[in-house]
């Protein structure tokens, strides 16, 4: 028994340790990444600007991530989006909600979207957005379990707000995207007591596309890639393959350069409403931690498509 204890109170120990270490690089590092989604191909406009509209007609989505299951104080995220295109002259309007906490510290930014859309062609479409945004963080040092007195960690932060703009271009056919974007230019520093005691904001600049080929009547293939470029971070690399059967299931699977392998599926109930979920296994030291049980991602969209006419069959991205 007295085994057993010694064992629990290790893993009790390094869990903390690892919660600890996670917190302070998120918050002393000055290269700090956005959100991660590994359904990122069905969230593209908390992203990009230039999606808001796209789809046609108004357009709701909520996502939830829980990231490194089994870890304390590890990263959740929820983002909530809608958008539509405004009129008939290329407007295209869109919010956005993505809250994102990690052990004592919770994020939120509150994103208006706005896009406008030029024909280059038949069936190609130019958008080009902009994205005005605020931002909320609250830091909880109360929380943190201290074993020594440092001024820098006695006040806690409660809703810092520091407003930021964004932009972003976005191409599309019937099959096939390519978007690029920068969310967040402003650099803004949330909060800086000393030196050593800094959150700061950096420039995440996105680069996401994808192609759909039929391969027959019944089977669609999407390979997709989503690249995030931060200064003071690694490259993030994203790549995706995705199958469509009979315009209602998909599965696919999914590669996020040296972090994680990823499992995808969805069900579209109808043309209008779409549920999927993935699942995310570290290919790092720390997916192999017997308390990280992985990651778990789910997302519900819904299309108010007024017509049948308007869509004859559900969009892949």
């Amino acid at each position: 028994m007295l085994k057993s204890h010694i064992t629990i109170n290790k893993m009790s120990i390094l869990k903390q340790i690892v919660a600890i270490v996670t917190f302070c690089f998120g918050i002393f590092s000055y290269g700090q990444q956005d959100a991660q989604y590994t359904q990122y191909m069905y969230n593209t406009v908390s992203v990009n600007p230039g999606y808001a509209g796209s789809r046609g007609h108004i357009s709701i989505a909520a996502l939830h991530r829980s990231q490194w299951v089994g870890l304390d104080g590890a990263p959740t995220t929820q983002t909530f989006n809608i958008h539509s295109p405004i009129g008939y002259r290329g407007v295209g309007l869109g919010l956005s909600i993505v809250n994102d906490e990690i052990g004592p510290t919770s994020e939120t930014n509150f994103d208006v979207d706005f896009s406008y859309t030029v024909w280059t062609s038949t069936e190609g479409r130019l958008s080009f957005g902009l994205k005005a945004s605020a931002n909320l963080l609250d830091i909880r040092f109360s929380e943190l379990n201290q074993y020594s007195t440092d001024p820098t960690l006695q006040q806690d932060i409660d809703n810092r707000l520091s407003p930021n703009i964004g932009a972003g271009v976005y191409y599309h056919t019937n099959k096939f995207y390519l978007g690029l974007s920068v969310p967040r230019f402003l650099e803004t520093t949330h909060f800086q007591e000393t030196n050593l005691s800094t959150a700061k904001e950096q420039m995440n600049l996105y680069l996401i596309t994808g192609y759909v080929w039929d391969l027959n009547e019944f089977v669609k293939f999407k390979p997709t890639l989503l690249t995030k470029v931060v200064t003071g971070a690694p490259l993030q690399v994203d790549l995706s393959a995705n199958f469509m059967l009979n315009d209602k299931f998909i599965i696919g699977a999914g590669y996020r350069w040296d972090a994680a392998i990823s499992a995808m599926a969805g069900f579209n109930i109808s043309n209008k409403f779409l549920i999927g979920i993935a699942y995310d296994k570290e290919t790092t030291e720390l997916g192999n931690a017997a308390f990280n049980d992985g990651s778990f991602e789910v997302i519900f969209r819904y299309d108010f498509i007024s017509t049948k006419n308007n869509l004859k069959s559900p969009r892949f991205f």
